[in-house]
């Protein structure tokens, strides 16, 4: 029995168990290892007598109450362990108003403090309870420019909204103080209830009201409204200044409408109103935005000319912008400009690498760095971010770590994005193994995971089809109060589609409008597409006809998914009837629709008719493509007529078409099929020279002929000795001396094996569950000159696995890492069951042990070993041994996790329940 600690994952567990409905167990922290002794506790006590929170009240208020405190020592002495909840009390509780403000406003001046809004309610709270009202709306006004939030700026109005009285109205620099700061916030909708408040409470605007409100429209967006504003600024008398027009300029340059913008800049030249540089950016920022880069530079030489000094924002986009569009050399030549009118800053550099990464000149953006670093700049986490993005997304992966690792010891923490770049660099890798472990990361010490990181992490599980613990995932945000969003489940619709789980992605689309989301046509066509895919196409024309009733218009993608599933089942009416409605709904048939159609009319045998419809396509200019001719060149084989198909591939070439591995192999199977086999070594060599790699497939209609040709070798034998065969093709299996004769085939034809052609066969053999002939394979290979890859150890270890063979799998295993090829976390999952499944239990148990060294995300190591193996084992016990060998390394999963797992231990222990009942009886 199990020594259970209280305060362990296992004895939540166990907790948790005994309890229906489950609850989240109570956690205890010890803060410290040792009791305090009793000269330290009596020590300790002192101090905090000395300066506990009514001691230091006390000693404010006695020290105000004297003459000339302002120089008192005991308040010197105090001052420094003032907190605003103290200065709050004081001001509440001290006798004297007058007194009380005067401390007020000499503490705010010390360096170590500053004001929150509670001390300033206090403040206020006192002089109005005192009716003292002259200094109010002062403090007020410090009070609006104290805040540091969207939060605080809004619990500040509240807080104003609860007084009433003449006394308490707010003066005209109130409401502009207050309106500025809703804009540096952008809360437009807040701003837009002051300014209606202050027109009601007879307060005139002045031209600053009128152009903070401009603004903060223009900032949203709404060109419109402000346009009323700026009426009212003739309609006053008053003349618009250069903030009013950059205002304005700024809102029609963000919703794209140059035209107007610059109609706007011509008119505030015509009124004599002189730009600044700020008036110049907007514009060129404008240009930019819409890929018009020789504009852009014209102005800045206008600016120039016309004395008015470029400022450094003035170039930061036209830079990024010349890079995003491959610019490389522009881009240099406009920051040697610039650097000769002001001096680049950190947001300057962070552009340009970002823009060079983004484009694929990561030494450029290097070389920037180094640049960066030599004028003096310190690089911020965003220039570090845009690093390791272009790492990331070039490959080079350790270097990405090495930013992480280096930010990561220094000062420079990184933030969500850092941790989301790393993440999805190792997801794009299929390492969500890895990524996992920087998520555990997330949880336990920040930053904490963002909507972007689920989503990251979603999808690169249903990339690699782990479909439970994408659905964990989601279920792990929700708990940690992370709500999904639109893109959360266009992901588990596309992912859980792909893998044909129609019906619990259609559980998810029904669970969407309960979270407040609703279904756009992403979500609409990956479900349609999905009811397709598995030819459920009344599910999906039923869905298709809810998609219009809900206002959700279908797009050419989702016409097609139907064409391809209706045009597969050869039900051509249907297809005319699909078509006509697409043309209808105001949408023309792509290169897609007509490829959907000619694959179905292809793959049912009639290629005449797929014919009629690719010379439709040309007489509609829309261009054949490589997934179009795939299928010709199938429909052809397939009719037995592979000469056409092959000279149907001559045509895609001499049109600048590649063919690919599905083509070829088509091709191929039809001459093969034909008892043409050298012609298909020749397309195989063909196909080499193309730069085209064969997959198991194309190996595999290569054999099928080399069989065929033996046993057509084999029967002509047994004709010329009088005897009959009983074995039919179907009964014999492809031998391993037959993947020796390929081989051998293939050098004779020009073919020479590579790596890559054993790693494709090794892979496909284990796959079919031949572990043993790709273990000749793999000797085979090492004896003509060849290294294993990891791929290739990977197949092998899975296979034997899989076939329980122990042995053979743990002597893979062995290998691979004495070669220092770096395990995954599902090779020491597969390796720990199988050695459950045959009862090596402490073999199992010393190779988990080893396996938490790698530091592994506990959560992951629950949910796949734990929940998806070992209790689908039955094996609850062993695996709760496991579970307390992690807290005894303290490698403990989220409570969450601990909660999934409680519940499957239930789900096995009830199902035991029913077993004991038969034994009894």
């Amino acid at each position: 029995m199990l020594k259970l600690l209280r305060g362990s994952s296992t004895f939540h567990i166990r907790k948790i168990l005994m309890f229906q409905p489950f609850r989240c167990p109570q956690l205890s922290i010890n803060l410290s290892s040792k009791p305090a002794t009793s000269t330290e506790f009596n020590s300790s006590n002192a101090q905090q007598a000395m300066f506990s929170d009514g001691n230091i009240v006390a000693k404010v208020c006695n020290s105000l109450s004297l003459p000339g405190w302002k120089s008192s020592p005991v308040l010197k002495s105090i001052s420094p362990r003032l907190k605003p909840y103290h200065v709050a009390k004081i001001v509440d509780s001290h006798r004297n108003p007058d007194e009380a403000l005067q401390f007020f406003y000499w503490v705010s001046k010390w360096h170590f403090y500053k004001h929150d809004i509670g001390s300033f309610m206090s403040m206020i709270n006192r002089l109005v309870r005192d009716r003292v009202f002259v200094q109010v709306d002062h403090l007020r006004i410090l009070m609006i420019k104290a805040c540091g939030s969207e939060d605080e700026i809004m619990r500040v109005m509240e807080y104003f909204s609860s007084f009433s009285g003449r006394e308490m109205e707010f003066s005209l620099y109130s409401y502009n103080t207050l309106l500025i700061q809703l804009g540096k916030f952008g809360v437009l909708s807040a701003a837009q209830i002051v300014y209606r408040q202050m027109l009601s409470q007879s307060v005139m605007p002045n031209l600053l009201t009128l152009n903070t409100m401009i603004n903060i429209l223009c900032k949203k967006g709404k060109v419109r409204e402000a346009e009323i504003i700026f009426s009212r600024i003739i309609q006053y008398d008053m003349s618009p200044d250069v903030f009013t027009y950059t205002s304005l300029i700024l809102g029609y340059c963000r919703e794209s409408n140059l035209d107007k913008a610059f109609e706007i800049f011509y008119k505030m030249l015509k009124e004599g109103c002189d730009p600044n540089s700020v008036t110049y950016t907007n514009l060129i920022n404008g240009l930019c935005k819409k890929g018009r880069l020789e504009e852009a530079l014209n102005m800045i030489e206008e600016m120039v000319d016309k004395g008015i000094e470029p400022t450094v924002h003035t170039y930061t986009v036209p830079l990024n912008s010349f890079c995003v569009a491959g610019c490389v050399k522009e881009a240099l030549k406009l920051l040697a400009k610039m650097k000769k009118i002001c001096r680049p800053n950190v947001q300057t550099y962070t552009a340009l690498i970002s823009g060079m990464s983004g484009v694929g000149h990561l030494e450029v953006a290097v070389g920037l760095y180094n640049r960066m670093l030599k004028d003096g700049l310190l690089p911020n986490t965003v220039t570090y971010n845009a690093l390791i993005r272009g790492f990331c997304t070039t490959g080079r992966f350790n270097d990405a770590l090495k930013i992480f690792e280096w930010m990561e010891g220094r000062d420079q923490l990184p933030n969500s994005n850092t941790f989301n770049e790393i993440i999805m660099g190792f997801c794009s890798l299929g390492r969500t193994d890895k990524a996992m472990i920087f998520f555990d990361k997330m949880l336990k010490v920040g930053p904490p995971p963002t909507v972007v990181t689920y989503n990251i992490l979603i999808n690169g599980y249903l990339k690699q089809g782990i479909v439970d613990n994408a659905t964990r995932l989601l279920e792990l945000m929700v708990e940690n109060r992370c709500e999904p969003d639109e893109w959360t489940y266009t992901e588990l619709l596309s992912g859980f589609c792909k893998w044909g789980k129609t019906d619990i992605a259609s559980t998810f689309f029904q669970e969407m409008p309960k979270r407040g989301i609703h279904p756009n046509q992403a979500h609409y066509c990956s479900l349609i597409d999905g009811y397709c895919k598995e030819g459920k196409l009344d599910d999906a024309l039923s869905l298709f006809l809810r998609m219009e009733k809900d206002g959700c218009a279908p797009n050419v993608e989702t016409y097609n998914a139907i064409l391809g599933v209706i045009s597969k089942g050869n039900y051509l009416q249907k297809t005319e009837v699909i078509c006509n409605k697409m043309v209808e709904g105001g949408m023309l048939p792509n290169v897609v629709t007509y490829t959907t159609l000619i694959d179905g009319l292809c793959k049912n045998g009639n290629t005449d008719a797929a014919f009629k419809i690719l010379e439709r396509m040309e007489e509609k200019n829309s261009v054949p493509n490589l997934y179009t001719y795939s299928s010709l060149v199938y429909g052809l084989c397939l009719e037995g007529k592979a000469e056409a198909a092959e000279r149907l591939i001559d045509e895609m070439e001499r049109k600048g078409i590649s063919p690919d591995h599905i083509t070829f192999t088509s091709l191929i199977d039809g001459f093969v099929s034909l008892g043409r086999l050298n012609k298909g070594f020749l397309l195989l060599r063909r196909m080499f020279m193309c730069g085209c790699t064969p997959n198991y497939r194309t190996y595999s209609v290569l054999l099928k002929g080399l069989q065929k040709e033996f046993q057509s070798l084999e029967e002509k034998v047994l004709t010329n000795n009088e005897m009959v065969s009983s074995c039919s093709e179907n009964d014999k299996s492809i031998s391993f001396e037959m993947f020796s004769d390929l081989l051998a085939r293939m050098l004779e034809n020009g073919c020479e094996p590579t790596v890559q052609t054993y790693e494709t066969l090794a892979a496909g053999l284990c796959q079919e569950g031949r572990s043993d002939e790709a273990n000749q394979l793999v000797k085979d290979m090492k004896e003509r000159g060849f290294c294993a890859t990891k791929e290739i150890y990977n197949s092998l270890l899975i296979a034997h696995c899989k076939n329980l063979n122990v042995d053979a799998a743990l002597k893979v295993f062995e290998l691979r890492t004495a070669e220092c090829h770096e395990q995954h976390l599902y090779i020491h999952i597969a390796l720990i069951c199988v050695l459950c499944r045959t009862n090596r239990l402490e073999e199992a148990k010393s190779l988990f042990e080893a396996m938490l060294e790698e530091q592994w995300s506990p959560d992951e190591i629950v949910w796949s070993l734990f929940i998806d193996r070992l209790l689908k084992d039955g094996k609850v016990d062993f695996c709760m041994q496991l579970l307390h060998v992690m807290e005894s390394r303290n490698r403990n999963p989220t409570l969450q996790t601990c909660m999934m797992l409680a519940r499957e231990v239930a789900k096995v222990n009830e199902s035991r329940v029913p077993e004991k009942h038969q034994q009894l009886a």
